[in-house]
């Protein structure tokens, strides 16, 4: 026994020091590929020489940086770039790009002897964001090249594609046979500890079993886990296996451990993949030691991962639509306090909210109208109270064409509608989960900007609301404006409890919440602002739309969407 108390302190300190972030999967890579057709002929002897530059924008400076360069293809107008730019890719964030194009007659690498000064050397521009590219049809765009007053400068033609690292998902499960008996009063209680090795002999912890109550003969229950993680990709590499006994204090006792590898389990449920379970240290002590038991592999598969821009690369689009929260407690709107405030030298909150998230959720979505809606005031002529309302008074139809479209309607709601109240959210909600209920093929996927100043109303319909459109193709972000206290935002998005209503628990974690006071830089630079506000509010978008695909055995596939106004349905002024 007392070995089994040196086995614990010494064993057990990176069991108690499990922390998952050591098994997140790298950002997503992309490759663009750039082609460009009919260029401008620069050369008197014989035609162009292009090379593409890409530059891309920090989110603090908004200064253009190089990123890299192309081979120069001699002689043609038409090149097809062998020499590829590999992105990190964030959906969240809008990463601005801007390609030029220039005819390389010198061999000096400095591009200053090839200014854009609209000389001999330069054949034009473009400019796009990583989302559009990957949002296109197909993740190809095509743009027409700029930069040259008077010229048609060409095409150029920018192809993503993600890069192929290892998206299986391994999903297996064990259990073992007479385990150590390691409590006084009762069984163990064991549970298994996922390791791969490392080149320099260390091992990472990649997976964590449940703990098996009060038993030596413990089932676990199956569980996935990405290739990747587990091996990354390395078939052959050492992965090693330590078993427990838990305790209640986090001090648990070493069972003992074997070694695997991703090769050997993937024979699945045979004599190879049953595992002696050695403590090595008991092994030392007790001459007549075996083992502390066995665990078998009981079952294994493996499936290609989908990812969020497989989806979108088959055809998934992104719906978005806006609701404002237009109650009373945001004030008059004609007096500078109000946070409907129209400063004609600066965006008010609802502006820069909108207009930092739409910006980049407009990528994925083809036809680029939007349903923008309004709640909580008073309509003309007869002053009735809606919950529901199209900004730009057309209850027909409800969309407004791009971010600007939607500003533009907000702006003239604001002088037409009389704010009143409650602050009610679940009418919108439903609205959104109605057109969300009848695509449910993985064809299209709804996100809901909510941006409101208020304490919720209907706090008890909300939450069925989203209990409800938890298991249906949708997100919803709220943006919090304005000084109140944002309690009961916290709990609807369910990060660290599960929405629930009725006794039902929500299938998916779809709400996620932020309050915008917390992005206001004191120094004033709204554009970085903005940019880690639609960093934060836009970072589980992905995750959501692919855990719902799995939810419903969606795979990505090819199917026609209708990118027309009416495809995800006109809302009704209630």
């Amino acid at each position: 026994m007392e070995g089994d108390v040196t086995d614990k302190q010494e064993d057990s300190a990176s069991v108690c020091e499990f922390d998952p972030i050591t098994g997140n999967i790298p950002a997503t890579k992309v490759e663009i590929t750039v082609s460009c057709r009919d260029l401008l002929d620069q050369d008197t002897f014989s035609k162009s020489d292009p090379m593409c530059v890409l530059y891309t924008q920090g989110v603090e400076s908004k200064q253009w940086r190089e990123f890299g360069r192309t081979e120069v293809i001699d002689n043609t107008l038409n090149p097809d770039f062998v020499r590829k730019y590999i992105l990190d890719y964030f959906f969240e964030e809008k990463q601005n790009l801007r390609f030029d194009i220039y005819d390389i007659d010198s061999k000096s690498p400095d591009l200053s002897k090839h200014p854009t000064d609209f000389n001999q050397d330069f054949l034009g521009q473009a400019f796009c964001t990583l989302g559009e590219i990957v949002g296109s049809p197909a993740s190809r765009l095509e743009k027409p090249l700029g930069g040259i007053p008077g010229k048609t400068c060409g095409t150029i033609i920018l192809t993503a594609e993600e890069l192929g690292n290892c998206r299986d998902c391994a999903t297996m499960q064990f259990c073992a046979h007479k385990l150590d008996k390691k409590d006084f009063f009762g069984r163990s209680d064991p549970f298994m500890v996922f390791y791969r090795s490392n080149e320099d002999g260390t091992f990472t912890i990649c997976h964590k079993t449940e703990v098996v109550k009060n038993t030596l003969n413990p089932v676990w229950q199956p569980f996935s886990i990405p290739v990747r993680a587990l091996c990354n990709g390395d078939y052959d590499r050492s992965i090693k296996v330590e078993v427990y006994d838990w305790d209640r204090d986090g001090s648990h006792d070493f069972i003992g451990e074997f070694t695997t590898s991703f090769k050997e389990l993937s024979r699945g449920q045979s004599q190879f993949n049953v595992y002696e379970v050695v403590n090595a240290k008991k092994k030392i002590k007790k001459r007549r030691y075996i083992n502390s038991g066995t665990v078998t592999l009981l079952a294994f598969s493996v499936e290609s991962e989908h990812t969020f821009l497989d989806y979108i690369k088959a055809g998934t689009q992104i719906h978005f639509t806006v609701a404002i929260d237009f109650t009373a407690s945001n004030g008059n709107p004609s007096q500078s306090t109000s946070l409907h405030y129209m400063n004609p030298y600066q965006m008010n909150a609802y502006a820069m909210a909108l207009k930092a998230v739409g910006e980049i959720i407009q990528d994925y979505d083809s036809d680029k109208m939007f349903p923008a809606l309004g709640f909580g005031a008073k309509l003309p002529p007869d002053g009735r109270v809606s919950h529901e309302f199209p900004l730009n008074g057309n209850v027909d139809n409800p969309y407004c064409n791009g971010i600007e479209g939607i500003l533009e309607a907000y702006h003239q709601s604001l002088k037409t509608v009389q704010l009143y109240g409650p602050t009610n959210f679940a009418p919108i909600i439903n609205h959104v989960a109605q057109y969300a209920a009848a695509v449910q093929d993985g064809s299209q996927y709804f996100v809901l900007l909510i941006i409101t100043d208020g304490v919720i109303s209907d706090m008890a319909q909300t939450k069925e609301a989203i209990v409800n459109g938890a298991k249906l193709p949708m997100s919803i972000i709220i943006v919090g404006v304005g000084q109140a206290e944002f309690d009961a935002m916290v709990e609807l998005d369910g990060d660290d409890i599960r929405i629930s209503s009725r006794g039902k628990l929500a299938e998916r974690d779809i709400v996620q919440f932020v309050p915008f006071r917390d992005y206001m830089d004191r120094t004033g630079n709204h554009v970085l602002s903005m940019a880690r506000l639609a960093k934060d509010v836009l970072a589980e978008i992905p995750d959501q739309l692919i855990s719902y695909m799995k939810s419903k055995g969606i795979k990505p596939h090819h199917t026609p969407t209708d990118c027309s106004p009416s495809a995800p349905g006109s809302p009704v002024a209630v």
